[in-house]
């Protein structure tokens, strides 16, 4: 075991109910608005920030507490469930997160902006489940 930055693994945690309440408003605020442009790029930016802030976690415990090296986020996420921080059903709603990382940061321009994307449903009570797993994991190893 190394050392755990448990500043920036709270720092981080921390922020996670904001991401809910941002999925929660866009939610809500879509209805009937499939072409506001500022609710496609608050949407993009909402999954953006999960996908860095899970993954910068990720990075953190796999740092601390397991002796290898994630060649992705993918592998960041593949890494955690392997050593069971969170369950199959948030490692595979993590997994797809993780995915659009690229159709948001790299291919922006051409980013479908038709609809809500299904994740953003979704992530609130995904979010929730893993800033409880991660809390309870480190817990459990430093014992």
């Amino acid at each position: 075991m190394y050392y755990v930055n448990h500043e920036q693994i709270n720092v981080r945690l921390q922020f996670l109910p904001t991401l809910s309440l941002a999925c929660r408003e866009l939610t809500e605020q879509w209805q009937g608005e499939e072409g506001k442009l500022l609710l496609h790029l608050a949407q993009e930016r909402v999954l953006h920030l999960a996908i860095e802030t899970v993954t910068d976690i990720g990075s953190l415990l796999i740092d601390a507490f397991m002796m290898r090296d994630a060649s992705s986020y993918e592998d960041i996420i593949e890494i955690l469930a392997g050593e069971r921080v969170f369950d199959e059903a948030t490692a595979q709603v993590l997994k797809r997160l993780v995915q659009l990382r690229r159709p948001l940061v790299q291919d922006f321009a051409s980013y479908p902006r038709e609809s809500l994307h299904p994740l953003i449903g979704e992530l609130p009570a995904v979010l929730t489940a893993f800033a409880e797993a991660v809390p309870a994991f480190i817990s459990k190893e430093m014992v």
